[in-house]
């Protein structure tokens, strides 16, 4: 089988390193580890910190929320050269990186995953269970994630237009739609409508659909996060992000993606790419370029600058904090 990543398409992978176009706050060239939540009260806007693929760690006063928290970062056969891809990778979690930058979240923080493909979800049951945060997801990721011992009570399925205020913290459910490879196909395609057995491989875990969410916290800018290249632009419509993190495109399958998706989110002021870097590496800066036969993130840059000019392009280091006026 030859697939590549993201995309899902065999690709060269690019062997150089790719450093930010605006740096963050913080060292640029040294792994950072995630600090504490600001203190209740003091009134800072969210702290963002990339966990690379498409996930985030997001400290807000109130609580810190988790967007499709990968960090084990496991060997699948995607980017090697020479190396056909292994749906049948047994599904791993390093436990130690893991809780290095989940493990204070506490029972009040939210995780919200996109969609249930490993790169995506398969840390989301350990976050869980070790610190009781509470799961958003589609009925495959409520399915899946009970599968893999997350109580029931901890879960609360969405689908798609759901506007939840958590203490002034507003997390907005968006519909959305996964990637499409060079054959306008989808790797693990397929939903869970029952509790399955306990998944074991990478190929256990199927997209489940997907779905965007926007934050807009009591304070600071509003974000919108995506987990895959695709969207449906009427479900888009009136979010008008601050941010927008916006999934790289791995094939030219999906018509117009970037300028229709930021004519859709209403041209950000601020556009952060993710979902570019060589995610079986560790999380060790400056990321690795993973686009291999894809969009790069400087094409993506160029982009960007020319069919939405006011939007700046921030792209991330791993676990470097950043804050967004």
């Amino acid at each position: 089988m030859t697939i590549g990543r993201r995309g899902f398409l065999r690709g060269t992978v690019a062997g150089g390193t790719l450093a930010p176009l605006l740096a963050a706050q913080g060292s640029a060239h040294a792994t950072a580890t995630a600090t504490a939540r600001p203190a209740s009260g003091s009134g800072r806007g969210p702290t963002l910190r990339w966990l690379g693929t498409s996930g985030w760690r997001v400290d807000l006063p109130e609580r810190t929320i988790l967007v499709d928290p990968y960090l084990t970062r496991f060997e699948t056969g995607i980017f090697q050269e020479g190396r056909d891809f292994d749906p049948a990778t047994p599904l791993t979690v390093d436990a130690a990186t893991v809780d290095e930058h989940t493990a204070d979240i506490g029972g009040d923080g939210l995780i919200l995953v996109t969609h249930t493909h490993w790169d995506h979800f398969s840390d989301v049951p350990h976050i869980a269970t070790t610190t009781g945060a509470r799961v958003l997801g589609t009925l495959t990721t409520h399915h899946v994630a009970q599968a893999m011992g997350v109580p029931a009570a901890q879960l609360s399925p969405v689908r798609g237009g759901e506007v939840l205020d958590f203490d002034g913290d507003v997390v907005e459910v968006v519909r959305s739609l996964h990637s499409r490879n060079g054959r306008h196909s989808i790797l693990f395609p397929g939903i869970r409508v029952g509790v399955p057995d306990t998944p074991a491989t990478i190929a256990d875990l199927p997209e489940g659909d997907t779905l965007a969410f926007q934050l807009t916290p009591a304070s600071g800018p509003s974000v919108f996060f995506m987990g895959a290249s695709d969207f449906d632009a009427r479900a888009l419509r009136g979010l008008a992000p601050d941010v927008a993190t916006v999934a790289m495109p791995s094939t030219s399958s999906t018509h117009e993606y970037v300028p229709r998706l930021l004519e859709a989110l209403d041209r950000p002021r601020t556009v952060v790419p993710v979902h570019w870097d060589h995610f079986e590496r560790p999380l060790t800066n400056p990321p690795v370029d993973g686009t291999g036969s894809g969009m790069s993130v400087a094409d993506f840059t160029a982009l960007v600058r020319r069919v939405s000019p006011r939007s700046r392009v921030v792209v991330p280091e791993y676990l470097v904090p950043r804050t967004f006026g």
